[in-house]
């Protein structure tokens, strides 16, 4: 029986070993995380691990330290891409596949250049997505095992030794994963783009209660440049259904404004003065500032 045991831990401490290279420490204003290479000269990390400025630190496996620079955030998906000059780290290989509910899993990241792990299985595996602030997100993960805050940005690995995401802090103490496709394709963007463009409304809204007691969403600012105003939209109305679709909750209206969204023409129904009005808005680009 020992023998057995000790086979499988030499197992978990030569997946640890085999990933490390890959695994770095970031410091900034905010705190300390975990991230791991994606790309040559390349990093990705937690978003929520970062401050919105200032100087950011990397510790490389072995305790070097250098400098890197943003090159990108999407705080809907966690998902934040850094530049380092230094084109001799190894970028770590993550392959689509998600391992099933009960696998075994380990997180695996770093501190102070040196690397931290911590073993669990896959509680929830599910479909496609999306994160409260309206990002698309291929599959719902979570891990039961315990993930320290130095440990958010880090690997979530399989028990074949291949990562398939990245391990992040939810809502009450919960751990996900940010699958590697849906890290594929939004540090893509990031890397070109620098950010991930959403759509835009040019409206500020807020959430009432509707006659009857039911909730609905008023107007309560247009910005004078953007698509609202060409729509006829006004400060007070009050939005009754989009597309066809009953409103009644402001969340997935906004979760609506994806990166897709952007150029449709949608139908909006609204209440002003008691009567019901008819618009179409073509939803316009979240502007930078």
């Amino acid at each position: 029986m020992s023998t057995e045991i000790e086979k499988f831990s030499a197992a978990l401490e030569g997946m640890v070993a085999a990933l490390a290279p890959s695994i770095v420490s970031i410091a900034s204003h905010r705190m300390c995380v975990s991230g791991f290479v994606w790309r040559a000269g390349l990093i990705v990390t937690s978003n929520e691990g970062l401050a919105d400025e200032g100087e950011i630190r990397v510790t490389l496996p072995g305790g070097e330290d250098i400098t890197a620079q943003l090159a990108g955030r999407d705080p809907s998906t966690a998902i934040a891409l850094l530049r380092a000059e230094r084109q001799d780290l190894r970028p770590v290989a993550m392959p689509a596949t998600i391992p099933a509910p009960g696998a075994l899993v380990m997180a695996i990241a770093a501190e102070a250049g040196e690397p931290t792990a911590a073993f669990g299985v896959v509680s929830v595996r599910r479909g496609p997505w999306q994160s409260i602030r309206g990002g698309d997100i291929d599959a719902r993960v979570e891990l039961d095992l315990r993930l320290r805050r130095i440990a958010e940005g880090g690997l979530a690995v399989s028990s074949a030794g291949q990562a398939f995401g990245m391990t992040v802090a939810g809502p009450r103490g919960r751990v996900l994963v940010i699958p590697s496709i849906t890290i594929s394709r939004i540090a893509t963007r990031l890397e070109t783009h620098g950010r991930i463009v959403r759509g835009y409304l040019g409206l500020g809204l807020q959430p009432v209660t509707a006659e009857g007691g039911g909730g609905a969403i008023m107007v309560m600012s247009v910005d004078p440049k953007g698509p609202a105003v060409a729509a006829g939209i006004h400060q007070g109305d009050v939005v009754v259904s989009w597309d066809g679709n009953p409103v009644s909750r402001l969340q997935p209206l906004l979760r609506s404004l994806g990166p897709d969204s952007i150029g449709k023409v949608v139908t909006i129904e609204l209440r002003r003065g008691g009567q019901l009005q008819e618009v179409k808005l073509q939803i316009g680009e979240r502007p930078t500032a």
